[in-house]
């Protein structure tokens, strides 16, 4: 089952939570990797860590959510819209909104806006894998292409030891070079799907094939010794799938 990942900014806890356990109750593959209940944790959270989807409570004090976004003329994650009012749906669709719903937030609505987005995400990222992998030359690896700039590096995907998200770029590290990607770590999000990889946490896509057997089942140790933190609630998946390689 693919895996997403989201933010939730609004300026009321109370809104927060039960947004988070309505989401956690609907939606088994989605997690909920930060909130922020103003726009300066907002916009350094947004800087910091990438997602999927962001839900925007718009009417927040000092900066509303459409002001946050014109911070971040370049945001391309899924946007859905929280209010209590109703005057700001022509304004949503402005900017290319996933979801507009007004609070309280009902079941039905909710699902039908996530459901949108991650459609979206999912032909994303099968266009991504399209252009991010070039056809693979017979009896050699297949190459991942990594944008850096104004110019491309080319890596046996064989040769990943792990990725990891920076400051919205990623970083790729091989036994011999490390690369910085200047997409972001869902964009490699598909070697899951055909390679020896999985994501074992919001920040690191690790390759299997790299993992050095150790006791604790609180954190991976990769063949260069980095240690990989696992989030909780894939630890039980990873830890069978390691048993079984």
């Amino acid at each position: 089952m693919p895996h997403y990942q989201c933010i939730i900014i609004d300026d009321e806890q109370d809104a927060i939570e039960l947004l988070t356990k309505r989401i956690q109750e609907l939606y088994d593959n989605i997690e909920i990797t930060a909130v922020a209940e103003n726009w300066k944790a907002a916009l350094c959270t947004l800087c910091s860590q990438s997602a999927d989807i962001v839900f925007f409570d718009i009417s927040m004090p000092e900066k509303s959510g459409f002001d946050l976004l014109e911070l971040m003329p370049d945001f391309k994650t899924e946007i859905i819209f929280m209010t209590a009012h109703n005057n700001f749906a022509l304004k949503a669709s402005s900017v290319s909104a996933t979801g507009y719903m007004l609070k309280p937030v009902d079941d039905a609505e909710l699902c039908a806006a996530i459901n949108t987005a991650l459609k979206r995400i999912d032909n994303k990222r099968a266009a991504n894998t399209t252009s991010a992998l070039s056809v693979p030359v017979p009896n050699a690896s297949p190459k991942i292409r990594i944008p850096n700039n104004n110019k491309y590096d080319y890596v046996n995907v064989q040769d990943i030891i792990y990725q990891e998200s920076v400051n919205k770029c990623t970083v790729i590290e091989t036994e011999i070079n490390k690369y910085t990607s200047t997409t972001n770590l869902g964009t490699y999000r598909y070697l899951a799907n055909d390679f020896s990889f999985f994501q074992v946490h919001r920040s690191f896509i690790v390759n299997l094939n790299y993992v050095v057997p150790h006791e604790s089942s609180r954190l991976l140790i990769m063949k260069d010794k980095t240690e990989m933190p696992i989030s909780r609630n894939i630890k039980q998946d990873l830890l069978q799938l390691l048993g079984r390689r």
